[in-house]
């Protein structure tokens, strides 16, 4: 079935709490990325992203400094300021991404090929490491920012340059006798060129995606190949030579995707070939893709997806582990996994309209995602821990991944830009636009306009989301229109009502959708109640880091105790089973969000116990009443360092 992207032009985020965060992006995120681009942020790890382009244009002389995926911020950054010009028109700010854009258009070679490392460092070496080395990954993204910027301003510059990208990959790669019969350590131009493909309509780009997509895992195998023909050497030496050519695993490549069983390997790498295949399973009607894809994030969100949309539950190569391992403190769960799972639920959510997709969208969206970035859009999280304890992590060597605060860049800055781009294209997760139904998947306050036949269908969605229950949907369009809203029941909300014009409203409930069908016309107003009592979760008794604990959500959001409020020594406090909890709104930074207490136990050292690390016969603690006070997860480490977790032992 076709799908209309919402046209972002058309849809206006007006959300109290969504809209202060593209409106941080806009005003503070984008521009300070661009001075990390450009090396002027005091106290982080250079960039030398933007002199590594004016090197390879042949602008100035110099050495090329950084990761040897260091092209894709600049084009996660021309994405991200794409999206937002959707917003609101800046002059300025579109001139220095077009002097961008002209800058990456002078760094192309004259086939096509598009990549500083490679143009500046190792010229002889291109398309010789497809396993380590990211070439097609920083393709994947430039290509992505050339869609974006096409349709965010009109300007086919970019467009053109990717293009000419992809038509010199595509010559590259594929199964002629002349061809790399390859496909990318690092996936991600699957999903770019299934955009590319939307965008421009010629078949070779979803011809290619396919092609990229069933020789993986194909024996005899590529990665083997390509190492023995270049020497045996490596790029990356982390846990021993070669180790990224050899655990083939961590990059989905050990046996065709028909043949995977379960969500493996680095996570950001397996969520972005999954929203690839998603996007081609659909436009090409591939039954087999759509079951390969199914059945892979069903094991990926029933047993190893953490509450707060995380995934990647070790550091060691960024990676899944088993089912049921979610460890809380080790975890690495980074940004950009949460980000790419929201791309591959939308695209399940455009092949089946089936709420649990929208439902781990939410999840991945309100919680990790926000999590990454701190409210002054200036320091950021790379993982995201659901528990803390600062003065181990100095010390204890199996946290060094782990940070108490977030920092102002990274050496390795993937999360960063693509927080930026996510947050400025929201509007393509709020929405599902089919020909027989407009599928509202999130509550994001917006008025848009989706076209309908030959009228636009206008409405207005209003509320205070995620904080208060009622969502307020009204109907803007000035001409009637005949059309289906389906409205998104969360899984997360035992008892929502829906009310039209004041009455009571019911209809067909199917996979968590509610349709309705009228004509709609200007006035008529729906109001969706979810009602939204603090929550208790339970884990899994097969995840042993979560057995005899609990944890608290509200809505869609996780809440979590932190030394601020609580004191330190949280492992020392406990909630009973029969607390109640009181949800009040917060002050200063928590001003306009709901915080929740609740009658606790603190489980204080004796005198005695205090002095020795055991005790014979009897507890070194007594119990004493204690108020647990919990924050929003999402927004922890915003008031200085200090202890943090989210499973609490339950009483």
């Amino acid at each position: 079935m076709s799908i209309m992207e919402p046209d972002l032009h058309k849809l206006k985020i007006n959300d109290p709490f969504l809209g202060q965060y593209q409106r941080l992006v806009r005003d503070v995120v984008i521009p300070y990325q661009w001075d990390a681009l450009n090396d002027r942020v005091t106290e982080a790890e250079p960039s030398h992203a933007i002199t590594n382009f004016r090197i390879a244009a042949g602008l100035e002389e110099g050495e090329f400094y950084g990761m040897v995926f260091q092209d894709s911020d600049v084009a996660k950054w021309l994405e991200a300021v794409a999206w937002s010009l959707c917003q609101k028109p800046d002059a300025e700010l579109e001139k220095t991404a077009d002097d961008v854009i002209e800058l990456v258009a002078a760094a192309q070679c004259e086939d096509g090929y598009l990549n500083t490392y490679f143009t500046v460092k190792a010229p002889g070496e291109r398309w010789t490491n497809l396993a380590e080395c990211h070439e097609l990954y920083c393709a994947g993204h430039m290509i992505e920012a050339g869609v974006a910027y096409f349709q965010g301003t009109g300007k086919r510059r970019l467009l053109e340059v990717v293009c000419k990208l992809a038509d010199h990959i595509d010559a590259v790669f594929g199964p002629g006798d002349n061809q790399l019969h390859g496909y990318p350590g690092h996936p991600e131009i699957e999903l770019a060129l299934m955009r590319l493909y939307d965008v421009t309509q010629e078949p070779r780009y979803m011809a290619l995606v396919k092609y990229f997509i069933e020789e993986r895992g194909a024996q005899p195998h590529f990665y083997d190949i390509e190492y023995e023909k270049r020497g045996r050497t490596s790029h990356w030496n982390t846990y021993g030579p070669a180790w990224m050519v050899k655990d083939k695993a961590y990059s989905q490549a050990h046996k065709p995707l028909s043949e995977q069983q379960t969500a493996i390997g680095h996570a950001v790498r397996f969520v972005y070939l999954m929203a690839g295949m998603a996007h081609l399973a659909r436009l090409s009607h591939d039954e087999g893709k759509r079951e390969d894809c199914l059945r892979l994030w069903n094991n990926m969100v029933q047993r190893q997806l953490y509450i707060t949309g995380g995934i990647g539950s070790q550091s060691s190569g960024e990676a899944f582990s088993s089912d049921y391992d979610l460890p809380n403190d080790t975890v690495y769960a980074e940004s950009c996994a949460s980000i790419g799972l929201m791309m591959f639920a939308r695209r399940m959510l455009e092949m089946e309209a089936d709420s649990q997709y929208a439902d781990v969208m939410e999840r991945a969206l309100y919680n990790t995602v926000l999590g990454g970035m701190a409210l002054d859009g200036k320091h950021f999280f790379y993982v995201n821990p659901l528990e803390v304890h600062p003065k181990t992590l100095a010390f204890n060597h199996i946290y060094d991944h782990v940070k108490p605060i977030r920092q102002r860049w990274f050496g390795c800055a993937c999360c960063p830009p693509n927080i930026a781009r996510v947050l400025t294209s929201l509007g393509h997760y709020i929405f599902t636009a089919r020909p027989d139904a407009l599928f509202i998947n999130l509550y994001v306050g917006n008025d848009i306009a989706i076209p309908v036949g030959d009228r636009a269908l206008q409405l207005r969605i209003s509320g205070n989301y995620p904080w208060h229950e009622q969502v307020n949907i009204n109907i803007t369009s000035p001409v009637a229109v005949t059309h289906t809203l389906a409205l998104r029941l969360p899984d997360w909300c035992e008892n929502p009502t829906v009310t039209l014009n004041g009455e009571a409203v019911t209809g067909d409930v199917v996979r968590g959708y509610l349709y309705l069908t009228r004509n709609w016309q200007e006035g008529d107003a729906l109001t969706l109640t979810l009602p939204m009592p603090v929550r208790r979760l339970y884990g899994n008794p097969q995840v042993r880091q979560q057995a005899g604990k609990v944890a608290v959500q509200r809505g869609p959001l996780v809440y979590c105790l932190e030394e601020a409020d609580n004191g330190p020594g949280l492992h020392n406090l406990s909630l009973p089973a029969d607390s109640e909890f009181r949800v009040f709104e917060g002050k200063g930074i928590f001003a306009h969000k709901m915080l929740i207490q609740a009658q606790g136990v603190a489980h204080r050292a004796s005198d005695a116990g205090s002095q020795t690390l055991w005790q014979y016969d009897r507890s070194p603690v007594k119990p004493e009443s204690h108020t647990l006070t919990f924050i929003p997860w999402f927004s922890w480490a915003n008031r200085g360092e200090g202890e943090m977790r989210i499973w609490v032992d339950e009483a």
